[in-house]
Parts: structure tokens; sequence; C-alpha cells
């Protein structure tokens, strides 16, 4: 098994390096091997771990901290600047976005892909079943969006997410996530159009 974590304990905090090269089947198994060793040297105060190296997607992230976590309780924290997205936001705010720095992705966004930005993403095609669109403001598809859509991604819940179709499963503004269920996809006559309402919820219209 390829060793693509490094483990340094520190004063204050546990340091986590994963690999830049490293794939997510090699990351699950080196943390599965290392951490029954590593909780060994935990003692009734446990200080937190902080985990460097690759840039990992959002689903990479939320799997590395549930394997964490299963072994030790603790807090993690990942520590790139890159990062947009639910790790990422340490407070949420309301800012009115009447203009911003906009990227605009010519063509579909296709499943396994992921595209971030920190201002607003216009996406000139559709977002397909498995693929991501993460950015700091709003985000817009033109087509229909069926992957993972993050607008706010820095914890601005007066972003949006507005498309020609919205059936995706879930979507997220700031720190909120919004769940579709099946039921739900069928019912709503159009949804085009994501929000957050004065009850802090994701509403979609």
């Amino acid at each position: 098994m390829k060793n693509c974590i490094s483990i340094t304990l520190k004063k204050d905090y546990v340091q986590m390096v994963i690999g830049e090269d490293a794939d997510q089947t090699e990351i699950e198994e080196c943390l599965n091997k290392k951490l029954p060793k590593l909780k060994k040297l935990y003692k009734q105060e446990k200080v937190p771990i902080y985990v460097k190296g690759k840039d990992l997607k959002s689903k990479e992230i939320d799997r590395i901290q549930n394997i964490i976590k299963d072994v030790i309780d603790v807090k993690i924290e990942f520590e790139s600047s890159k990062i947009l997205g639910l790790h990422g936001i340490k407070k949420v705010f309301k800012k009115e976005i009447a203009t911003s720095e906009t990227k605009f992705h010519r063509g579909a966004v296709r499943s396994g892909q992921k595209i971030e930005f920190e201002g607003s993403l216009v996406i000139l095609g559709d977002v397909n079943g498995g693929a991501e669109v993460v950015a700091g403001e709003n985000i817009v598809v033109l087509g229909i969006l069926r992957g993972l859509a993050h607008a706010g991604a820095k914890g601005n819940k007066q972003a949006i997410i507005s498309a020609a179709l919205i059936d995706s499963p879930q979507v997220r503004i700031a720190n909120i996530v919004k769940e579709m269920q099946k039921e739900e996809l069928e019912n709503l006559k159009s949804r085009n159009y994501a929000s957050i309402n004065e009850k802090e919820e994701v509403v979609i219209e």
C-alpha cells in the first residue's frame, strides 16, 4: 500500500499531510491503517487535526471526515486557500450581489467534473449528474442543473442559483443544504430559481 499520508504531532494540533498525487482509494486505505495508531496517542483532551496537501473535492472531504470521526471524535479542519464550500465557510453573512466578477464556462459540465470560482459562475450548457459547480457568489445555468450546485460558498446567504430547470437532488446556498425528495421534484411545476427565505431555508421556485 502506498504511504500517501504523513502525520506529525505538533504542540496544539495534529498535522495530516495528504500527498498531491494520491487518489481517493489510496487515501482511504492509508487512513484506515494509520488512524488506530493515532488514536492510541490521544489523551483525554483531543487536539484538532489539520489536513493539508492535496486539494480535495467536497465529497472527498466529507468521506475523509467521516472516516476520521468513526475512529476519533475530534475537530477536523482542512487547510487550503482554494477551498470553497461548506468546509471553507467560517462565518455566514448577507451581502447584496449587484455586480460581481463572473466566470463563463462554455458547454456542459460532465459527470465527475468540478468547476469552482470565487465570484459568480455562468454555465453555458447543462450540469450533468455527478458534476459539481461551486461559486463564492451566484450560479446561473443556461441548461438543466442535475449535478451538485453550491452558491454563496464563502457564506453569503444572498447568493442565488438559477437554471433553465433545477433537477438536482441537492442544492446548497451558503451553509444551508436543500435535499430534494423524488416526490418534491415531481410536484414542482417550475424549478428555475433557488434562494434563502426569511426562515433561513433554501426554497426553489
